[in-house]
């Protein structure tokens, strides 16, 4: 038993540990998560607590596998283990059931696993988090107490400094449709040789009270007993056509669409993300100042891209004297996952995405040579 005790503690604190690490990678995405889950659990008094609550989720995960692997004050542990995966298993239950959350986000943007599995996962999880407890007081610390302490006390610096080295300079890697390297508008598109999803229309016709479907081959076009009522589409077919990026839509505040003059246009562009003015991190603008007007000098086009209403945007324009820069509108929920950085700078080359930064790590000089941007 000794053995097989060994071997759960090994499994269970290295993925608790790995879990967390690769959610610490983006804590903002499980905020929007927890946000997501609130929403449909019809909790959305908790929204306001739902960065709060994934930090210390994250911190408190990455813990917890840490002291099961050294076996530190196991008796509490082991219990705080078994309540982490009971809650870990109903918020995936719930999401298989329902329906109602695409996915779980157990491993943040970078690893996506079905709800199925993760479920599956959590059951395995749960089991041996339960034969762990049972079995705690067989399971003795690896160190003496004061280095256990000490290893706790770091890991939970680590796992917290971790989380705010992500939310300040942006994840250490980026997992989402906008990282670097992407091309933003093939990525709105359906990639060549992919196979689209296959609909066929339903006809929904009444008669004498009962509504029955039909296909465009059988509907009953020439028995006037029969009364229309509605047309849907029905997927028969599911393909592997979808884009990456859906909902990436840039206009001006006049309703004028720019998505693909942006996107499209040769050479370098500069956008710079404010999803809410009202909460936007200033710091570091007189640095961005200088990069807009060393990118004028340059002739590369300087754009703000913000989600707030109209009033909203023009008194940030004039309160950070940006008058003679062209302000677009992107919905709200889109930029988030865009930039995990309210402010934050990206830098087009081509529809590329050459370069993102953090409001704290704006370029402080760029320069052009044979038609190349260079930035420090």
């Amino acid at each position: 038993m000794k053995y097989v005790l060994w071997l759960l503690r090994i499994v269970v604190g290295v993925l608790f540990i790995f879990s967390g690490l690769v959610k610490a990678n983006d804590p903002l995405g499980l905020t929007y998560k927890m946000d997501e889950f609130f929403d449909v659990l019809h909790m959305s008094f908790m929204s306001s607590y739902a960065f709060a609550f994934s930090l210390c989720m994250i911190a408190f995960e990455i813990l917890c596998g840490v002291a099961v692997l050294i076996g530190y004050a196991f008796r509490t542990f082991s219990f705080l283990l078994l309540l982490l995966n009971i809650f870990f298993t109903f918020l995936t239950g719930f999401a298989l059931v329902t329906g109602t959350v695409k996915e779980c986000g157990c491993f943040g943007a970078c690893i996506k696993i079905s709800n199925t599995a993760t479920f599956y996962k959590d059951i395995v999880l749960l089991l041996l988090s339960l034969v762990l407890f049972i079995y705690r007081a067989r399971i003795m610390p690896l160190l003496p107490k004061v280095a256990g302490t000490v290893t706790i006390v770091l890991t939970i610096l680590f796992a917290f400094g971790i989380q705010w080295w992500a939310l300040a300079h942006l994840p250490f890697v980026d997992c989402l449709a906008y990282k670097k390297g992407n091309n933003l508008w093939e990525k709105m598109h359906v990639p060549p040789g992919a196979i689209p999803d296959k609909y066929e229309s339903v006809l929904i016709y009444e008669k004498d009270g009962v509504k029955k479907e039909f296909n465009s081959q059988n509907y009953p076009w020439q028995d006037t007993t029969w009364k229309f009522v509605d047309r849907t589409d029905k997927l028969v077919q599911k393909g592997n056509a979808e884009p990456d990026i859906k909902d990436f839509s840039l206009t001006d505040y006049a309703g004028s669409d720019h998505t693909e003059e942006l996107l499209t246009a040769k050479g370098y562009e500069f956008l710079w993300f404010v999803k809410d003015p009202s909460t936007a991190h200033l710091d570091n603008m007189d640095v961005l100042h200088a990069l807009i007007k060393q990118a004028q000098q340059l002739g590369v086009p300087f754009y703000v891209v913000c989600s707030a209403g109209k009033a909203d945007a023009e008194a940030f324009q004039k309160k950070m004297e940006l008058t003679n820069i062209d302000f677009l509108v992107l919905d709200g929920t889109v930029e988030k996952t865009v930039m995990r950085s309210n402010p934050g700078l990206m830098l087009l080359n081509n529809g590329t995405v050459e370069h993102k930064w953090s409001y704290k790590d704006y370029p402080k000089a760029i320069s052009m040579n044979n038609n190349q941007l260079s930035y420090k």
